[in-house]
């Protein structure tokens, strides 16, 4: 499943610019594992004095996995969550998402947890078909 856009939004798209507000709206109801992934993430940040929070638990599904899967790949969609929550989001593989305080892409946090190493650290053989 890709969004489910409604008329009226399509025509918006049509006749120009999209409000940024009606394209999250259409994140949050056709996505909304990932959404809820990313707000529930969000909270945790600012409840915390840690450099990021981010998701260490596999989906409960493919369907939910695939949402997350799409809204990760897709730069629209990804560029719209990280403006609506204020944060910057790293994505590792087809479950572990993290959030990070804008401006955090210059910090040692961020440059570890987006690094090759990591990257390569954080596989297992269950991963490898996600």
């Amino acid at each position: 499943m890709s969004l489910s856009v409604s008329p009226d939004l399509l025509a918006q798209a049509e006749a120009g610019e999209v409000a940024e507000a009606d394209f999250i709206a259409t994140v949050r109801d056709s996505l909304p594992y990932a959404y809820s992934m990313v707000a529930g993430l969000t909270g945790q940040l600012a409840d915390s004095t840690a450099p990021f929070a981010d998701n260490q638990v596999e989906p409960p599904s493919d369907a939910e996995r695939g949402q997350l899967l799409r809204a990760m790949a897709s730069d629209a969609i990804r560029g719209s969550l990280e403006r609506h929550f204020d944060v910057r989001l790293a994505f590792m593989n087809c479950h572990r998402v993290a959030v990070f305080p804008v401006g955090a892409e210059q910090g040692a946090a961020y440059r570890e947890f987006t690094s090759m190493r990591a990257q390569l650290l954080n596989q297992t053989p269950e991963l490898r078909s996600c």
